[in-house]
């Protein structure tokens, strides 16, 4: 099975149908026989490009049709039993809803009241509509309809600011729109209005009847190129009209048609129950009704809900057991099911298992532990590990999550203080957080230690001021640091730091399993210069210790980092654990008896789930895949709790992401260690061991980028041996919906194995000139530490000197650190101010990476679930500014991205084929040209323009053209040639891992976006047939990864053709075509076009005849939107391709390229 990795997608639901489990039940609009065999010809795909077409002999039948999954609407009831008169009545009635309700949704001031849709439902009927009539429907069909009062205030819709204001249009437009409520929009869309725009409207607190359908969305349709897909950035567009996006009729008219099926089952269904339990069907849908009929708020106030009823009236100090509020859950009005089949699962408690010691502690350190952590006996694993240490020995501990294994590391730095004042010690963490959680540990417990009290124990990180540096570095006995740290001041100052080193006893390395992949390389070799330097000032005798939960080879991963053989691994876990229970929730469908209907909201499933626990007494943490879903997913909390008559437990919800300053995070972090916060949602930045004190329950968000992701997360809970919950909540994305349909999986598959690659040349080469810097190159005596290949790196890369001594290159002087980045690419930051009221305070800092995208006049950024409105985007001075506003909609832009190879470095010939491969420098442009006003149901309020510059990066990448042969294939098999594109892309990058050692986003590709891709006009962005991969990291060096990937192009083509012909799915799953990291959700999505592509670069024969016939389902046919590409020209120089010799299995064979390029 295809690795899993993570999603980092839209909402939007892509359904996946394996073509086996289609035998039975399946409706016949799915039996499209893709096997079907004809009488055809089969030719070589490539001649040449341009060439003559493929001959055919003519159709023995027709091709089969092209199916995608997931496209079966709901199944249909039948019944014999006449409709009784009311029936018909009630059926009438539904059908005129249905279509005065559509009509009104596509219209962006028309709110579908009851009263709004009265008048034009009793001219279709000719009788009086009554709220019971509506109830009825309801009733019939619960999970597809919402009647109810609600606040009129929040159904209001302000178009005024963006419409008028000529920031964005420079005239107005003539439009019809309710009254805004008078604290909607606090300064408009620009912020260039006052506070009082909103005096004198509506929106006191009086409520409206309110309905609506919830068991289907029109997609908008674009209805020119402005509302849909980017301009020309040479094109001024101020002078252009923006418009919102339109609805077909024949959407409209599908839609109405399903409800109305829908409906018609419903009916069918409820008189078959009747029928068989033999009770009169008017009657019973009447008192049925009953319940359905909406009551206004202040009307209900004494009839207690029985889910309220339910909660504690307030927080309790002891919360029931885990069992117990799971039960409760089940029991709730709002559950349908949503735990999966085989989805629930208990752990049984573990008792503790004892260790000794075979050395004896001072009595100082006896009181320390049991005075800050009440430890009087060692578990198992701890007493392990230390006698280890103790006995000489490096030390890696793979144990669970909140095992203890802080300690393994504490107590013998602690030991040794005792006995030599001078000794130094280095925690490295991969967090700032991290770091200064176990700083507060670590001088908690000196200030129980007779003498070392007074001991410098601190941070040495980019926060750490610079007056208190040279004190830290000849004082400190103990820092805390990160490898970026390690890698960029401290190696290359080594003059400065040598006291430091020479009595550095302990090298501890927390959190192991970070370092992967390049991240990985990268401190590998940082890890090999310290232990040089340190063998260089006479210390040899380092004692590195190494602790990780989620890690399956660890003794080998930590032989790898430190390039050293003498390791003890401790692995056997002896610290007890409480009872743990393991749900599997599923998002609800929006009408939970129709699949069809599509999953719901997840963050809002998710902040109902989150505030019935902590209401519970529950402490809670949520983890979410990205920082908008934290910062949507903390405001859904608090109108949750607001909903439920909770106002006041709106404090008690904190969220905590990257970007908050570094103040805010330590405050977030001591509210919760001390049990002033009851929920906290975060990103990834909590995943990881910081201690902020017992948790009660996980609710993981989606799923996270890997099963040790999951893990890790997972253990969070229950970290004081009581009893605890984890929640794995699925959202709509194929890769959740894998695990929620094979929740085995998640208790039984290995954690993946953790992989380095020492031989990337680039890494490596960027090291080594920073170690030359350090101290001269010896080749004979470094080749320990840099490998064999040190004396030939050396003379080829390094400057030699009269002594033999080899020395930094001049390319990389000053400071080499500065040029080799270890993670992305350094970035600067943008400040973002609150100005609301008069202030003038840092909210948080943005990556100027991600400031284009969330930052632009009159968008909403979010902050610890609050809407700020940007009043001014200053990109030169790095600065927004924002104003706190009360809005019940958001904003999401509008953008593109082009990847474009520029210049050719290298080609490389495909064995047996015409098609070559490329590789050279790539330039990204990520443009941002508007963005929507969308409201809480995801629907789309408003279209709004932005002139923000593009963002343009370069980077190293490989690129193969499409032959045009394939083009023509696509196109008279009317395939989607940008779904094939795609299709293809993701099948060769996702093989990439086989053959370079790499992580998923180490290397991209561009994505195909279903708006742009799927549009019915004409489009000026045309783009190239290509298949572009290049390097996320490194910069415009790029990482190296994709020069190795391109060495090997021939077996990545062959291998990718082979998963996608044996996979068994029809449209593509995560098995062949589609990718959990794909930013567009795999909406553009064509594997049989993927094959075609993928058989003519390798200049395989194709079947034709044997093609289905789009255009396939869920890829409506539309205007073409790529074209030939064009041979990128190397710059200056010709270039020979060359032949890439291998033996054709053995991928791991040594591989000589030989290009003729001149370096």
């Amino acid at each position: 099975m295809a690795k899993l990795q993570a999603a980092t997608v839209p909402n939007k639901v892509v359904q996946k149908r394996k073509r086996k489990d289609l035998e039975d039940d399946d409706p016949p609009a799915i039996e499209a026989n893709l096997e079907a065999t004809s009488s055809t010809s089969t030719i070589p795909t490539k001649t040449y490009d341009g060439g003559t077409k493929p001959r055919r002999t003519p159709k023995s039948k027709p091709a089969p049709k092209l199916v995608h999954e997931g496209s079966s609407s709901s199944v249909i009831v039948t019944s014999t039993i006449p409709w009784p008169p009311f029936i018909q009545t009630l059926e009438k009635t539904q059908r005129a809803l249905n279509v005065v309700f559509t009509f009104c949704s596509t219209r962006k001031h028309v709110i579908t009241t009851f009263a709004t849709l009265k008048p034009a439902v009793e001219g279709h009927i000719k009788r009086e509509l009554k709220v019971e009539d509506i109830a009825k429907i309801v009733a019939l069909r619960p999970g597809g309809m919402n009647f109810a009062y609600v606040d009129e205030a929040m159904l209001q819709v302000d178009v005024r600011g963006s419409e008028r204001d000529e920031t964005f249009k420079g005239r107005s437009k003539d439009w019809f729109f309710a009254n805004p409520p008078p604290d909607a929009s606090v300064g408009g869309v620009t912020g260039a209005q006052g506070l009082g725009d909103g005096d004198g409207v509506t929106g006191n607190g009086e409520e409206v009847l309110f309905f609506e359908f919830v068991d289907g969305d029109l997609k908008p349709q674009v209805q020119n190129k402005k509302a849909g897909e980017a301009n020309k950035t040479t094109r001024k567009s101020k002078d252009e009209d923006l418009k919102m996006p339109v609805f077909s009729q024949e959407q409209m008219m599908d839609l109405i048609e399903k409800r109305n099926s829908r409906f018609e089952s419903a009916i069918n269904d409820f008189l078959n129950r009747c029928d068989s339990e033999n009770i009169d069907p008017e009657e019973t849908l009447r008192q049925q009704a009953e319940s359905y009929i909406p009551v206004p708020s202040y009307s209900r106030s004494n009839t207690p809900n029985s889910d309220l009823s339910m909660l504690p009236k307030s927080i309790p100090e002891e919360r029931k057991s885990v069992s117990e509020i799971v039960g409760e859950l089940k029991q709730s009005l709002w559950y349908t099911g949503q735990i999966v089949p085989d989805g629930h699962r208990v752990f049984d408690p573990q008792e503790a298992i004892y260790g000794d010691l075979n050395f004896r502690l001072s009595q100082n350190l006896v009181n320390a532990l049991y005075n800050t952590k009440s430890i009087t006996r060692f578990y198992s694993h701890q007493a392990e590990a230390i006698n280890n240490l103790h006995d000489g020995h490096n030390v890696i501990v793979a144990t669970s999550t909140s095992s203890g294994k802080s300690l393994i590391y504490q107590l013998p730095v602690l030991h040794e203080l005792e006995k030599d004042p001078n000794t130094r010690a280095m925690y490295i963490f991969p967090t700032k957080a991290l770091a200064q959680d176990q700083r507060r540990s670590l001088k908690e417990m000196l200030r129980f230690m007779t003498g070392l009290e007074d001991v410098i124990v601190e941070t040495f990180d980019g926060d750490t001021d610079m007056r208190d540096r040279n004190l830290i570095r000849d004082e400190g006995r103990i820092i805390f640091t990160n490898p970026d740290m390690l890698h960029i001041t401290i190696l290359p100052h080594e003059e400065k730091w040598r006291t430091f080193l020479k009595n550095l006893k302990y090298v501890v390395v927390d959190e192991v399993h970070v370092y992967n992949g390049l991240f990985g390389s990268h401190v590998a070799l940082i890890m090999r210069r310290l232990r040089r330097i340190c063998a260089a000032v006479g210390n040899r005798h380092i004692k590195f210790i190494s602790c990780s939960a989620t890690v399956a080879n660890p003794e080998e991963h930590f032989k790898t980092i430190f390039g050293i053989e003498d390791v003890r691994m401790t692995d056997s876990d002896g610290s007890p654990s409480g009872r743990k229970e393991f749900l599997c929730w599923n998002t609800p469908f929006k009408d939970p008896k129709d699949p069809s209907s599509g999953r719901g909201d997840t963050l809002k499933e998710a902040s109902r789930l989150f505030c019935q626990l902590i209401l519970r007494g529950v402490r809670v943490i949520a983890f979410c895949r990205i920082r908008k879903g934290c910062e949507v997913l903390v405001s859904a909390v608090k109108q949750e709790l607001v909903a439920l008559g909770r106002p006041e437990c709106m404090a008690r919800v904190m969220g905590y992401r990257g970007g908050y300053t570094p103040q805010d995070r330590r405050r977030i972090e001591s509210e919760m260690f001390e049990g002033k916060l009851m929920g906290i949602v975060a990103t990834t930045a909590l995943e990881l061991g910081v201690d902020i004190g017992s948790l009660d329950a996980v609710l993981t968000v989606g799923f996270p980028y890997s099963i040790a992701n999951l893990r890790q997360q997972s253990g969070r809970a229950g970290r004081r041996n009581k009893d605890s919950l984890s929640v794995l909540l699925g959202d709509c994305f194929p890769t959740d919906q894998y695990y929620m349909q094979n929740p085995d999986e998640i208790f039984t598959k290995p954690n993946c194995e953790l992989q380095v690659d020492l031989q990337n040349m680039l890494v490596l080469e960027g090291h080594v000139q920073c170690a030359a810097y350090e101290m001269p190159i010896r080749p004979d005596e470094d080749a320990a530490y840099f490998g064999k290949n040190l004396r030939e790196i050396a003379e080829e890369r390094l400057v030699k000197d009269e002594l033999g001594f080899y020395h930094c290159n001049d390319r990389f002087r000053p400071v080499p650190s500065k040029f080799v980045a270890i993670r992305d690419t350094v970035e600067d930051h943008f400040a973002i101010v609150d100005v609301s009221h008069g202030k003038n305070i840092v909210l948080e800092e943005l990556e100027a990476s991600r400031a284009f995208f969330t930052l632009y006049n009159g968008g909403i950024f979010l902050h610890q679930g609050n809407t700020y409105l940007v009043k001014e985007f200053n990109s030169e001075r790095k600065i927004a500014k924002v104003e706190l506003v009360r809005v019940d909609w958001t904003t999401r832009q509008r953008d593109f991205v082009d990847i474009d190879p520029v210049e050719t470095e290298a080609i490389c010939r495909i064995p047996k084929s015409l098609s070559r491969a490329f590789y050279g420098k790539i330039k990204i442009q990520q443009t941002v040209f508007g963005f929507f006003k969308i409201d809480k149901k995801g629907s789309i309020l408003d279209a709004v323009q932005v002139d923000n510059p593009p963002i343009v990066i370069f980077s190293k990448g490989m690129w193969l053209d499409v032959p045009k042969q394939a083009l023509d294939i696509l196109q008279e098999r009317r395939l989607n040639i940008a779904g094939a594109i795609h299709a293809a892309e993701h099948a060769v990058m996702s093989l990439m891992p086989n053959f370079v050692v790499s992580m998923p986003g180490d290397v991209r590709t561009e994505c195909k976006v279903g708006v742009k891709e799927f549009a019915q006009r004409e489009t000026a962005r045309k783009r190239p047939a290509r298949l572009t991969f290049y390097d996320a990291k490194g910069g415009v060096s790029g990482s190296g990864i994709s020069t190795k990937a391109f060495e090997f192009i021939h077996l990545l083509l062959k291998q990718a053709l082979r998963r996608v012909e044996a996979c068994y799915c029809l449209g593509g799953c995560l098995e062949c075509v589609t990718s959990e990291n794909c930013h567009h959700n795999n909406v553009v999505m064509s594997k049989v076009g993927s094959e075609v592509i993928l058989k003519s670069l390798l200049n395989l024969e194709i079947d034709v005849e044997a093609l289905p016939m789009g255009p396939e389902t869920g890829s409506p046919s539309g205007v073409e939107t790529v074209v030939l590409a064009e041979t990128i020209l190397p710059k200056g120089r010709n270039l020979d391709a060359v032949d890439v010799e291998r033996g054709a299995a053995d991928r791991t064979e040594q591989v000589g390229i030989k290009d003729e390029l001149n370096e």
